[in-house]
């Protein structure tokens, strides 16, 4: 079977199951199972798929058409830029999150302490470190997920400290200049409607922050009024309809209070300065 054959019959097995991109993810998984870049198959379409090839292609397929994501199967997301790593410990990162990232870094100044709330992969963390000039640290309930952003940092070349803790609990008063989170809002009621990608694989304590869906933002607010420092920064990837709630929480003791939308519009960031 050459590499076009192999790519045709995947897609179609994936057209079938109504999984979304089904080229683009059979082009994926081929690459990943022949252990080569996606172009490679466009450059040598009539190459003769080995058959180890096919054992691992055929394996990849198998947990694709399982649900499980395409991210968990390659083990790799690309975040602003750069390839992390991932698994089913932690989020996969959004491209939605990129936006939160920078927000970050129009507030940070050279030698800021900077604080990212549930590090999950890292990606956040990893990449204010690499683009800044910040004392980055990190922090997660899951020392899973903590394992997998400290194997990132390392191999990205980032300097990042990782913490493990229940959000900020473990910081000094008045030490942080910029928190940065983005956590866990999506409402518990929710679960069932969640695609299966989402909902059977990825972590529930990274998804789900009660029946709300804003708890989580409140516990933070509540510890951020001790750590931020006067004048300095708190900013939130936000949730779906949770603006108006996670605004309201700010009214005391914050200001300069902005949202930045994403680019469909929605409500993406919320940045909120420490009141003197």
């Amino acid at each position: 079977m050459t590499l076009h054959t192999a790519l045709l019959q995947g897609t179609q097995l994936l057209e079938e199951a109504v999984v979304a991109a089904p080229r683009l993810t059979a082009e994926v998984l081929l690459a990943h199972a022949i252990r080569r870049e996606r172009v490679y198959l466009y450059a040598h379409p009539e190459e003769e798929l080995s058959e180890n090839g096919w054992i691992h292609y055929g394996r990849y397929l198998r947990e694709r058409l399982d649900g499980k994501p395409t991210q968990y199967i390659t083990k790799r997301q690309e975040f602003y830029g750069r390839d992390f790593r991932v698994g089913p410990a932690v989020l996969i990162p959004r491209p939605e999150t990129e936006h939160l990232v920078e927000a970050a870094i129009a507030k940070i100044r050279p030698g800021s302490v900077v604080v990212d709330v549930g590090a999950g992969s890292g990606a956040i963390a990893i990449t204010l470190a690499l683009e800044t000039d910040a004392r980055v640290l990190a922090t997660d309930i899951s020392l899973k997920a903590l394992a997998v952003a400290s194997a990132n940092a390392s191999r990205l070349g980032a300097r990042v400290g990782f913490v493990g803790c229940d959000l900020v609990s473990c910081f000094a008063a008045s030490s942080v200049d910029v928190l940065v989170s983005n956590p866990p809002y999506v409402p518990l009621a929710d679960h069932p409607a969640l695609q299966r990608e989402v909902r059977d694989w990825e972590p529930d304590v990274a998804l789900f922050a009660g029946p709300s869906g804003v708890e989580m933002y409140q516990r933070i607010i509540g510890q951020a009024e001790g750590v931020v420092r006067e004048g300095g920064w708190l900013l939130f990837e936000l949730g779906y309809n949770s603006l108006g709630l996670v605004r309201d929480m700010l009214a005391q003791g914050w200001e300069d209070v902005e949202v930045r939308s994403d680019l469909a519009g929605l409500p993406r960031v919320l940045e909120a300065r420490r009141a003197g």
